[in-house]
């Protein structure tokens, strides 16, 4: 038995889960000094959405806010979350962008890198992990978990021990969904530390109601680390609340050790920026609440805000519900992936379009169909040929790697944007967002030259968060 460590994840996941990612790094600079002190395993600052919203969003350079919050953070591990070789986007980058991105995270100031595949398919990792590993950072592998009649716990094993064979530092247990529930943790986190000798990590989200009993559960198992986030940005949909989580294991075995009242204070920082968003109507009061439906559907809180958003803008909210029965019938049709980026957003667009024109697969985005035909990765579960002949036709399915179909691209990309670089990483940004970083460069030499930003095309898409 020994101190639990924690994961602090307010600076990402706690406000991309709550308010879709828009907290500003000037709101974030003023508090790192007293993060740093608190003495976190690692904050979580980087990767996931917070990239896309910075240049979308916010006109806010991502490597600039890594290299700001490094200069601050002393002390403390910085982790970022990466979905293998689809790096922060939403389909395969070629070898030479991983790489070189990975490259340029650690070289800004990244420590920790958490690569998971949304299929827990581990040759979308291997370049990735080898990559971290190459530029000196830890690399973690993470278990997309979900719930199937073919995800069990043997299934995770085999997962945990391919990932350990492939040169992972340490494992986490990503339960997106907040579905993994307190005794499932503890059978999952002991065989886990019988199966691999190294350290294993949990993340859930509050959804459902269930993820600080899970972690109470998962902590007397032994498990090594946890993800919580600062109480006001913490439950809802995104993780526990980190200051009741210390409270609980006080004088207990597994203490964390951590300043409550330093933490709280902290929390205290960040109470009023809440606040803000939710007068801003940025912070939907629904995301707060305990959906305990999740248990049912599945449907983790970032894929549930996004569903909230798709069907507002086609005014049709009132099929919510309708859209939550079908996202379980288009994951089971899919082979059951797990619901985690890019796959939570497949599925869940999926089942708008059966739902609002009422005739299954009638309309079918081009994604879709590339998971179908094997560019994502292998489905768990064989897709039926029925299902395939209705989203693909009598097209072929790959079944190798994915990422051996692309061709090296930094080169092509630096050339198609000679005129907007300013530094090396400006060719990641645009590799990974084209047109969102082209309008961030225009936006960014108009700031510098003081030139009317007005003028710039700055209309608000949605994105998944």
């Amino acid at each position: 038995m020994s101190k639990v460590k924690i994961t602090e994840t307010v600076l990402r996941d706690g406000h991309q889960s709550l308010i879709a990612t828009r907290m500003k790094t000037e709101e974030m600079l003023p508090i790192l000094d007293k993060l740093d002190k608190v003495g976190y395993h690692a904050l979580e600052v980087w990767g996931g959405a917070t990239f896309d919203a910075c240049l979308r969003f916010l006109n806010e350079d991502p490597w600039e806010r890594l290299r700001a919050i490094r200069k601050r953070v002393k002390n403390t591990k910085l982790q970022m979350l990466l979905r293998g070789q689809n790096l922060l986007g939403y389909k395969n980058y070629p070898d030479d962008v991983v790489e070189e991105f990975i490259k340029k995270a650690i070289k800004n100031g990244i420590d920790i890198i958490r690569i998971f595949d949304a299929l827990n398919d581990i040759r979308n990792l291997k370049t990735a992990i080898r990559a971290t590993k190459e530029a000196g950072g830890h690399a973690q592998c993470a278990i997309s978990y979900t719930i199937s009649p073919v995800h069990n716990i043997d299934y995770y094993l085999k997962v945990a021990k391919e990932m350990e064979n492939e040169g992972a530092d340490s494992i986490c247990v990503k339960d997106m969904s907040g579905i993994l529930l307190p005794y499932e943790a503890v059978e999952l986190v002991k065989e886990l530390k019988k199966t691999v000798n190294i350290p294993i990590e949990l993340h859930s989200h509050f959804t459902s109601g269930i993820a600080n009993q899970t972690y109470m559960k998962a902590v007397e198992a032994g498990v090594d680390i946890i993800d919580t986030a600062l109480s006001p940005f913490g439950n809802g949909t995104s993780q526990p609340a980190t200051e009741p989580m210390i409270a609980s294991l006080q004088n207990s075995p597994y203490d964390t050790g951590l300043d409550l009242e330093l933490v709280n204070e902290i929390a205290e920082y960040f109470a009023p920026i809440r606040d803000k968003y939710m007068q801003e109507g940025i912070l939907n009061p629904k995301v707060m609440g305990v959906n305990a439906k999740t248990l049912i559907y599945q449907v983790p809180g970032g894929m549930l805000s996004n569903l909230v958003s798709q069907l507002e803008q086609q005014g049709s909210m009132d099929k919510f519900e309708k859209v939550l029965e079908e996202v379980p019938r288009v994951r089971e049709d899919l082979g059951y992936p797990p619901l985690v980026t890019p796959m939570s957003q497949m599925v869940g667009t999926q089942a708008v379009f059966n739902t609002i024109l009422g005739d299954r697969y009638k309309m079918v985005p081009s994604e879709i169909k590339n998971y179908v035909k094997g560019l994502y990765g292998k489905p768990t579960v064989p897709i039926s040929d029925e299902i395939k002949k209705k989203i693909i036709g009598d097209e072929e399915v790959y079944t190798g790697r994915p990422a051996d179909l692309l061709k090296p691209q930094l080169g092509k990309f630096r050339s198609e944007i000679k005129e907007y670089i300013e530094q090396d990483e400006d060719v990641l940004s645009y590799a990974l967002f084209p047109q969102v970083a082209v309008k961030f460069f225009q936006y960014r030499q108009a700031e510098k030259y003081q030139i009317d930003t007005s003028l710039l095309d700055s209309e608000e898409k949605t994105y998944p968060v």
